[in-house]
């Protein structure tokens, strides 16, 4: 097994990303992290403050269309773990542009200079949303067939396709990995949990889309990273790796679990015009992934919803300089 030590990060700086680069620091005291960050308004060096200054860490602020940009990323990286990415589907209706620029053709630079520098292995990160849309019934499995339903999902689908093609082509040591929803510290404001444990906190309403009955499977974000570096140490170049926490919940019955822990009123929910588009059910099969390379979560659902919530309401600084800007002024 190829132990790969200094590793270019794409996105280091989000949700994920951060999450990642604290986690590999913490588990492997011989690895070297690059992290390639542009810091979009969900780029935050505050999630990597207590790092910043650890030698086996560095940051170089870049966009991954630029390829004098990936080009100096890349001098002395063994291997790629390729997280950047827009990721949210209403910001995606509302300007699917700016994510077919980045999730699409971004992706095409950074395998185009990887293959380029010899990269050892390149894990591409993606998404469960690119399978579409399960009935009741039934999981996604690595052989589903992609049909993204959304602006978001389609280029993180486009960029999927270009990656298995740098391998089929190419013979690049390319991996895909499709998870489904994270969460945990240090995730953007704007995505379901960390919205909800805000707009609650304030006595603020809490928007709900449509009945909030669609199901999500839900993923404790340190679990993921422990996926993903299996995934990179261990994983068979040409494969992809569903990655799940085998946890499925309503909407819905996340909002009322987030109000009965912060012991606020069911009153506080507000249902609101459904999202165009939105997929009724996602749900993972990773029997893959355990059966190949091992892995399975460890953080169960309680536990880690208990610890996001406590973690929010123990950073409202880390809140308050997202909400008023301030987090920007650092880049």
């Amino acid at each position: 097994m190829t132990k790969f030590k200094k590793i270019l990060v794409t996105g280091g700086c989000g949700f994920i990303g951060s999450n990642f680069v604290r986690y590999m620091l913490k588990t492997h005291v011989d690895v070297k992290i690059i992290n390639l960050d542009t810091l979009t308004y969900a780029g935050n060096l505050d999630n990597l403050k207590e790092i910043e200054k650890d030698k086996r860490y560095s940051f170089i602020k870049g966009n991954i269309t630029e390829r004098k940009d990936v080009e100096r990323a890349l001098k002395n990286a063994d291997s790629v773990v390729h997280f950047a990415a827009e990721s949210h589907v209403d910001r995606s209706i509302e300007k699917a542009e700016v994510f077919i620029k980045t999730n699409v053709f971004g992706t095409h630079v950074l395998l185009e200079c990887a293959k380029e520098h010899d990269i050892a292995k390149f894990i591409h990160v993606s998404t469960d949303e690119v399978y579409g849309s399960l009935g009741k019934d039934g999981y996604f499995t690595e052989g589903t067939p992609i049909a993204a339903n959304s602006p978001y999902s389609a280029s993180k689908a486009s960029s999927d396709l270009l990656a298995r093609a740098y391998y089929k082509t190419y013979g690049f040591p390319v991996i895909i990995t499709r998870c489904s929803n994270n969460f945990g510290p240090y995730q953007f404001p704007e995505k379901l949990i960390p919205l909800m444990i805000c707009q609650a906190r304030q006595d603020k309403p809490l928007p709900v889309y449509g009945d909030g009955m669609n199901v999500r499977d839900w993923l404790y974000v340190e679990d993921h990273c422990a996926a993903v570096d299996r995934v990179l140490q261990r994983g068979e170049p040409g494969e992809v790796y569903n990655i799940g926490g085998n946890n499925e919940w309503h909407n819905i019955d996340i909002v009322k679990l987030i109000l009965k822990e912060l012991n606020k009123p069911e009153t506080l929910i507000e249902f609101v015009e459904d999202r165009l588009g939105h997929d009724r059910r996602y749900a993972i099969d990773s029997g893959k992934i355990k059966e190949k390379l091992g892995w399975e979560p460890s953080v169960p659902f309680e536990s880690g919803i208990n610890q996001t919530i406590q973690w929010y309401c123990d950073h409202l600084q880390w809140i308050e300089r997202i909400n008023n800007g301030q987090y920007r002024m650092s880049e």
